[in-house]
């Protein structure tokens, strides 16, 4: 790695060169990844402390929430930092090591978004069966299944990268690390890598959603047969996965089922799936979920109880 490049930093271009535009991006990021945190915590915190631990749901739910924690993490602390200093670099390693990150927790997100989907199709499609089909040992090796699948993923993206010599340019017209702005400035002919990226993260995100909407499709030609109130119910549910799917995917789709090229919208598109999801997924699957409301309420009140009691 080290005989191939002659460069040991990156400049970040970021998301603009106005100073008044990167202190309003500052106030907004920081509040966002304050969000991020502060909604996922109380997912987790929420559904560990009450009965909802137990169905198939909530636990892919706080796994989930666990995920967007770690997955925004890779990205929205260095950029919330950069936009505080003039020279925005990252080094060679970090570089690496962020491509790797990012594409391994956003993997698992996919799958894990892939297997709530499965769970409400069974619990819609075959609610006598659902207990035993999405039992706790099949869900933990569904989860299990969800971080091996990031870790080939991420494995085979870094691989291609690492190969890559960089002797010239270092600028990256973006506000992280991704795979195609390293392409750009890249000291070789990177068309091939640039398929095999598209091959790779492009057919993974569009396959993905292709059978995500199927799923759905099935969820509602079945609920065609129950009653009105169970069709409110499960399109509520099935509601916050679908607002989710649209968000996270579309752009994900954008960005990497194209030609290995880049465009100044890139960087829009990307805060979406590394900045914006995450925040809205708390909200999303608590205001529109009514078991979450009860458990929020059922265990910080109780909480807020407890400790008056104790004072």
């Amino acid at each position: 790695m080290e005989s191939q490049r002659n460069i040991s930093e990156f400049i970040l271009l970021g998301l603009s060169s106005d100073q008044n535009i990167q202190i309003f991006c500052f106030i907004f990021f920081l509040f966002c990844y304050l969000a991020i945190l502060m909604g996922n915590l109380l997912i987790l915190i929420s559904i560990r402390c009450s009965s909802l631990y137990n169905q198939p749901m909530y636990y892919f739910l706080n796994q989930l929430s666990s995920v967007d924690i770690w997955y925004t993490s890779c990205v929205t602390p260095k950029l919330i930092g950069d936009l505080l200093v003039e020279r925005k670099s990252i080094s060679y390693r970090n570089c690496i090591l962020q491509i790797l990150a990012m594409h391994f927790f956003g993997m698992i997100e996919i799958f894990i978004l892939t297997v709530m989907a499965f769970d409400r199709c069974v619990a819609i499609c075959k609610p006598l069966h659902y207990m035993i089909i999405m039992s706790r040992t099949r869900c933990s090796l569904l989860i299990m299944a969800a971080w091996a699948s990031g870790a080939a993923h991420s494995f085979s993206q870094f691989s291609m990268i690492t190969g890559l010599p960089f002797c010239g340019p270092n600028e990256i017209d973006n506000y992280y690390c991704d795979i195609f702005p390293l392409l750009k400035v890249a000291c070789t002919d990177t068309y091939v890598t640039g398929v095999l990226v598209v091959a790779n993260s492009g057919m993974v995100a569009l396959v993905t959603f292709v059978l995500l909407f199927g799923s759905y499709i099935i969820i509602l030609f079945t609920l065609r047969n129950h009653s009105a109130e169970g069709r409110r119910k499960a399109l509520s549910t099935c509601g916050s996965h679908i607002t989710v799917v649209i968000l996270f995917f579309g752009p994900s789709i954008f960005s990497y089922l194209r030609p290995p090229t880049t465009f100044p919208e890139d960087k829009i598109f990307a805060l979406f799936y590394t900045i914006i999801v995450p925040m809205f997924n708390p909200l999303i699957y608590t205001l529109r979920n009514s078991d979450m409301k009860k458990a929020l309420r059922k265990v910080w009140c109780q909480k807020i109880f407890l400790e008056e009691k104790h004072n």
